[in-house]
């Protein structure tokens, strides 16, 4: 491989069927770890914050600082925003009192202006041009902001508007299946799908890990918070390692190198 290759290949794998199934587990892990740090230990939305916040700059750190795609670290950043996400979203919604349609509505600003920023810098938001430190971080921003966002828009459809964990679950899985279709059916633009499926994804994650550990009589299935966390955390591990995982590659990229 000629030096420009190496220098074109990304650091964020290949959008893939397995890239989704794994973001999946990754972001319901994010709900179940979030509030068992949150309510199980009972710490609160403030200090889980910066407890996660504090993972995530160090995760990030690392995975810009990494020479080449790991799957593992990858994957690890991506739970650390997600764990943060999910006690950032609450402390905006519960602990200031805006509520879920003034949390929403914040962090959504918050994930549009950084993807306005991005696009004014770089002239693309694509992910297949994230191969830049630069670029990088403004990628984990607006990750981070849209794992936030998701959250407080699962806790929104849950709660606030009555369906319950199940109903909302089936909602976000449905808004991922018209992008799907949309998706194979339409020349609609793919860095808008991929960022409309990447945040739905997150409260889809979210519903489902409150269906887990939330109380009976809220809805929930009653499982221990700890034990859900291992179990997905356990199946992310089996599916980063039997699902195919590899480095997206930059646009630019001389097919012609060898």
């Amino acid at each position: 491989m000629s030096d420009l290759q190496k220098a074109a290949l990304s650091k964020v794998p290949a959008v893939t069927l397995a890239f989704w199934i794994i973001k999946i587990a990754a972001t319901t892990l994010g709900e179940t770890a979030g509030d068992a740090v949150s309510m199980s230990l009972d710490l609160g939305y403030a200090i889980s914050s910066i407890i996660f916040i504090g993972v995530f700059a160090v995760a990030v750190a690392g995975q810009i600082a990494a020479k080449s795609f790991y799957p593992f670290l990858y994957w690890a950043v991506i739970v650390a925003t997600t764990t943060a996400g999910t006690t950032m979203a609450d402390f905006a919604d519960r602990s200031l009192g805006i509520g879920y349609a003034g949390g929403s509505s914040i962090l959504l600003l918050l994930l549009l202006l950084v993807l306005y920023v991005w696009y004014r810098s770089m002239g693309s938001i694509a992910v297949q041009t994230v191969a830049s430190p630069k670029v990088e971080a403004f990628y984990w921003a607006a990750i981070l902001f849209s794992q936030t966002l998701g959250t407080a828009l699962g806790d929104w459809m849950a709660d606030t508007n009555g369906l319950g964990y199940e109903w909302g679950a089936l909602v976000f899985a449905a808004g991922l299946a018209v992008i799907a279709v949309a998706y194979l059916l339409t020349n609609v633009s793919r860095t808008l799908l991929f960022w409309s499926a990447f945040i739905l994804t997150r409260p889809l994650g979210a519903t489902l890990g409150d269906l887990l550990d939330k109380p009976i009589d809220h809805g929930g299935l009653a499982f221990s918070r700890f034990t859900a966390s291992a179990v997905l955390a356990a199946l992310m591990i089996v599916g980063i390692l039997l699902l195919p995982q590899k480095a997206g590659r930059h646009p630019g990229e001389s097919s012609a190198a060898s």
